[in-house]
């Protein structure tokens, strides 16, 4: 089954970033789940068990930043099921970036 895990790091301040809201929804708008970064900037399981393959939307609310929301669009493939999926953020004042982790 898939399941989705993620992680937001401060990379300015070079710590977790604690209390970041996260909502993940289907492309159509779908909302599937939510959480709240913990004190080590993680949600250990955000939405469906399993994933089902289909693209899917996490947005962050990064309120008080020059981005008030960072949105990443990703994919689950049919020849993915069963995996998990971990896509961490590294947040600073000016930019961001994203990756599937492991």
């Amino acid at each position: 089954m898939s399941t989705l895990s993620t992680h937001v790091l401060d990379t300015a301040a070079g710590r977790p970033a604690a209390g970041i809201r996260v909502v993940l929804e289907t492309r159509s708008g779908d909302r599937l789940g939510e959480g709240v970064t913990d004190a080590d900037g993680r949600i250990a399981a955000l939405g469906p068990d399993p994933l089902d393959a289909g693209d899917y939307v996490l947005r962050f609310d990064t309120a008080g930043a020059f981005y008030p929301e960072v949105v990443v669009v990703f994919a689950v493939a049919d020849a993915d099921a069963g995996q998990h999926y971990h896509v961490p953020l590294l947040l600073s004042p000016y930019g961001y970036t994203t990756y599937r982790g492991s």
